[in-house]
């Protein structure tokens, strides 16, 4: 364990000891921000002191991993808990099955309000519900649509012009509130730069990404989201709730309105973290995805800096509102019975081994910023305490589930809860991390000729060597304590031949849980007579006759076995 909080935080603060009582969790997820890309995880330029002392409050988990680097998969294990092979939903777009239970499903029976604001990225199982008889408008119909959330407002972003993603109207009638007459004032004002003569720069060109959006600072998506959270806070009551606020940001398109869009120039840029070697010889999966346009994009150092230029300043952005957003906790009482999760959904490689985007499991992609705030005593001790225990994203599940007094479901739920680590109990709850990746729906696989089924990554990360599984091709292999910036990969190379073997092994062991067996728990089958409960039920399967019978009722029969008896 290290202390946190570099830059310009204050001192760490500690909850009142007078309040034993807590009720509520602030469950807070970026899109796209990675975890290198905070001022308390490192970066020498972007200082953000608002999260910054968030990590001073509670803990910083410096290695956590996404179950998947990308978007809707990963939100899908963030809100069950589960692997995506457990929970089926592989890529964005496929939908999260009917039956899957999620966070708020564990809530509910607790008497926690369990809300939406902002993004989830579900997609819902429409023919799923449609067999089942399930109305979408109605309120169970509504809670299975959108992760288990009661939807307070989503806002997913990403509504262009087209049948895809559908229009938040919410927002959109908002800014038309705000004097903006535009018919889709989320991408042609939020989304958008405008030259002097009235010209609309559009934020899908990369080469707007310096400029100005349209939006003013208040009026822009982040602050957006922010109030519309404080607004379900003030409604809340009394009723403990867990709110989860899920930012559409850093995420593409990258602008952001003034002042942030030109406050972190080229001097405050960090270097591609990248080499030839990379490019020279590359498993055929990885070199594929360097081929993709968005990966070509960022090989180009102009286009790179206009867009660094405003991700760095989105991550402001929302610094800024997390300020905002803690002291209105603090005005209203709340900070001291309330535990905070502030996390990302994935990274973004922003140029790192000639790289766009995120989808691959290079630290860029797959590692996210972890912090939880627990406010109870118990955690005291652990306070501005940096951890490097490994970490998946469906420990949030648990840890969340445990701090409202809920049981533990482990044929359920597949993460383990962090409380332990947040109140000094244990240094690690595991020795591995899993990610998966399903790359069926990209174009690399057609390029590749991989068939659908076998379109597949797994990556295992043990603290020091990350091994990735690659159906049809040889795995990929890094040692991070030699070449910590992941650029050789060890995959092809005989001396690792013994290593890689002992991680298949491990890998088929990880491939041989029983994930689907939800409705039933070790714990129920194990308590269970299955032998004599059939027996009194009347179902009599091997015996010779009553007397038989009558001792196994009575448990003679296995007190004669262990004294030796024959009878």
């Amino acid at each position: 364990m290290t202390e946190t909080g570099r830059g310009a935080a204050a001192p760490a603060t500690t909850p009142r000891q007078s309040r034993t009582m807590t009720r509520n969790v602030l469950f807070i997820m970026c899109d796209q921000l990675r975890w290198d890309y905070l001022s308390c995880t490192g970066h020498p330029h972007l200082h953000t002191p608002n999260i910054d002392r968030l990590a001073q409050r509670g803990v910083l988990f410096d290695r956590a991993y996404v179950q998947s680097p990308i978007c809707g998969p990963s939100r899908m294990s963030f809100y069950t808990g589960r692997y995506v092979s457990s929970h089926g939903s592989t890529w964005n777009g496929i939908p999260l099955k009917v039956g899957e239970m999620t966070l708020g499903d564990h809530l509910r029976p607790l008497g926690v309000r369990a809300a939406l604001c902002g993004k989830t990225h579900m997609t819902a199982d429409v023919e799923g519900m449609r067999r089942l008889g399930l109305a979408p408008d109605s309120e169970i119909g509504a809670l299975v649509s959108e992760c288990g959330f009661e939807p307070y407002e989503r806002e997913d972003g990403l509504h262009p012009d087209g049948p895809r993603y559908p229009r938040n109207d919410a927002y959109d009638a908002y800014m038309k509130r705000r004097g903006w007459p535009d018919e889709n004032p989320w991408q042609s004002v939020a989304n958008s730069a405008e030259e002097e003569d009235g010209t609309i720069l559009s934020g899908w060109f990369m080469d707007n990404a310096d400029k100005p959006a349209r939006a003013a600072d208040e009026e822009s998506e982040t602050p957006y989201i922010t109030g519309r959270a404080m607004d379900f806070i003030r409604e809340a009551g009394d009723a403990p709730w867990c709110l989860h606020l899920s930012y559409i940001k850093p995420h593409w398109p990258y602008i952001v309105p003034a002042p942030y869009h030109d406050m972190y120039g080229p001097e405050t840029h960090l270097p591609p973290v990248r080499s030839e070697a990379e490019r020279a010889d590359p498993h055929p999966v990885y070199g594929a995805f360097m081929e993709e346009r968005v990966s070509r994009a960022f090989c180009d150092d102009g286009t790179r800096t206009r867009v660094l230029t405003a991700y760095m300043g989105l991550i402001k952005q929302i610094d800024d509102q997390m300020g905002r957003l803690m002291a209105f906790l603090d005005e209203r009482g709340l900070t001291d019975e309330t535990m905070i999760v502030f996390t990302s959904d994935h990274g973004d490689y922003l140029g790192d081994h000639w790289m766009g985007e995120k989808e691959l499991f290079h630290d860029a992609s797959a590692r996210i910023p972890l912090i939880v705030v627990d406010p109870r005593p118990e955690a005291d001790a652990m306070r501005g305490l940096k951890s490097d225990a490994l970490v998946e994203a469906i420990d949030v599940v648990p840890t969340i589930l445990d701090f409202f007094g809920g049981e533990a479901v482990p044929h359920i739920v597949e993460g383990r809860s962090l409380l332990p680590i947040l109140h000094k109990r244990a240094d690690s709850v595991r020795d591995i991390a899993v990610s998966e990746y399903d790359y069926s729906m990209r174009d690399v696989r057609r390029r590749l000729g991989v068939a659908v089924k076998d379109a597949r990554l797994t990556m295992l990360f043990d603290g020091r060597w990350k091994y990735i599984f690659a159906e049809g091709f040889r795995p990929m292999l890094f040692d991070l304590e030699t070449d910590p910036d992941e650029l050789t990969d060890l995959g092809a190379d005989p001396a690792c031949a013994d290593r890689i073997a002992r991680f298949e092994r491990r890998f088929f062991d990880w491939t041989r849980r029983i994930s689907q067996r939800t409705t039933r728990s070790d714990a129920w089958i194990a308590a269970r007579d299955t032998v004599l409960g059939e027996a009194k039920a009347g179902i009599l399967i091997g015996y010779r006759n009553e007397d038989e019978l009558r001792d196994a009722l009575s448990g003679t029969e296995h007190r004669g076995k262990k004294t030796g008896k024959v009878r």
